[in-house]
Formats: C-alpha cells, sequence, structure tokens
C-alpha cells in the first residue's frame, strides 16, 4: 500500500448514482471516505445505518468511514463489523474513546479518532497506543466545499512529530478543502493521508484528479 493515501469523499459525488461515481476513482483512490452525519452532532444528515452498510457492501474500494454522529461510542464497531475497513470518530462526541478504539480494532479495522478544529491537538496524545489513524479536521465538520483552515497544520507537525518520536507507524488524515494547491501543504506539515472531496468529484476525471494529488502530496520533499 501506497506511503500516501488518497481517499475521496462521496459527500461531494452524486448519491443517487454511487456505483458510477465510485468506478471513476476505483482504480486510482486507496479508500472510499464515507461521510457520515446524524444532524445532531453536526447540522446535516447524509447516511443511517443501513445505508452505509449497502454503500460499504457495494464499494469496490475500501470503505474509510468517518462518523459524525452523538454516539459513537454504541455504534462505531459496527460499521467495522458491515466491512468499512478504517472508522473514525470524534473525540468530541465521544465519553469512552480509549474502549471504542479498542473495539474497532478488534474486528481487524483501523481505528481512528478525529478532532474538530478548536479542539486542542493535545487531546489526542493518550491515545497513541489505541489509534491507527488521526484524523485532524480543516474545516468545520458537517458540509463541504469549504476553505482549508491553514491554522490546523501545526496540530499536525505537533501530532507526526510525537509519533516519530514513538516510533509510532499511525496515519495523520487531513480531511477539507484538499486540493491541488493546500495538499503539498498539508502533507509538508506531516500528513500522509488525504480526504477530498469536490477537488476530486467536481473535476472533469475524478480518476486523473486523484491521480495528480497523489502526484503532488509525493512531490513534497521531506
Amino acid at each position: 500500500m501506497s506511503s500516501i493515501q488518497i481517499c475521496p469523499s462521496i459527500l461531494n459525488a452524486d448519491r443517487a448514482n454511487l456505483p458510477h461515481e465510485i468506478s471513476r476513482i476505483a482504480s486510482d483512490a486507496d479508500w472510499l471516505h464515507l461521510d457520515v452525519m446524524d444532524a445532531k452532532f453536526v447540522p446535516a444528515f447524509t447516511f443511517d445505518f443501513n445505508e452505509c452498510a449497502k454503500i460499504i457492501a457495494a464499494s469496490t474500494l475500501m470503505v474509510d468511514a468517518h462518523l459524525m454522529i452523538s454516539n459513537p461510542d454504541d455504534v462505531a464497531p459496527e460499521y467495522a463489523a458491515v466491512g468499512a475497513k478504517s472508522v473514525t470518530f470524534h473525540l468530541e462526541a465521544s465519553t469512552t474513546p480509549s474502549q471504542t478504539l479498542k473495539a474497532i480494532r478488534k474486528t481487524g479495522s483501523r481505528s481512528g479518532i478525529a478532532i474538530k478544529p478548536d479542539t486542542p491537538v493535545v487531546e489526542l496524545f493518550e491515545f497513541m497506543d489505541y489509534a491507527d489513524m488521526f484524523l485532524i479536521m480543516t474545516v468545520e465538520p458537517g458540509a463541504g466545499g469549504q476553505s482549508f483552515m491553514r491554522d490546523m497544520m501545526p496540530k499536525v507537525r505537533v501530532l507526526r512529530d510525537l509519533i516519530s518520536q514513538n516510533k509510532g507507524q499511525q496515519w495523520i488524515q487531513v480531511d477539507g478543502g484538499i486540493t491541488l494547491d493546500t495538499i503539498l501543504e498539508a502533507r509538508l506539515a506531516g500528513a500522509n493521508a488525504f480526504v477530498a472531496g469536490s477537488a476530486v468529484f467536481r473535476a472533469d476525471d475524478p480518476g486523473h484528479m486523484v491521480q495528480a494529488l497523489r502526484e503532488r502530496a509525493m512531490s513534497a520533499q521531506l
């Protein structure tokens, strides 16, 4: 698997024709990023669990489920159980984050934990032994098409330094406003997994855009 993970988000895809949309990126992307919103933790609603299970089952790409929901401790492991190979939930919504990370891992899926822009990165430090991925939101969660928040890059750098010091293997994912311009900045800060929605699915050729994003990230001189 590539050291750079490109994870197109179906938030900006044609959700009425998802099999076709997935087919346009299937040979180029690493993951399909599934944004799950419940209209409680964030204002918007995307899919319920049954809809997500169908998407996961039908996807020819591994699914990276991002749970922007109010009850992740109850349901996060269920997304892994129905086939999501990576499941990320928000620290702000969890009351038992360590246990939830362990429960996701127990299924054989990658465990991830995310923070909103206002949450200090230090709050992630205690989960180094339980998380396979840390997600730094570079927009406010809940809607696509927002501008990349450059002031989140210090969080990425701090996390990358800590992971390196601990000789860890965790991925750092960034989500929000990722384009050909911003992916290089995020990669230089230490991110290696990139969620791109609008940039991919609003391109004339989504597969080619995935390739271009990967090449831009790989051009970083770290």
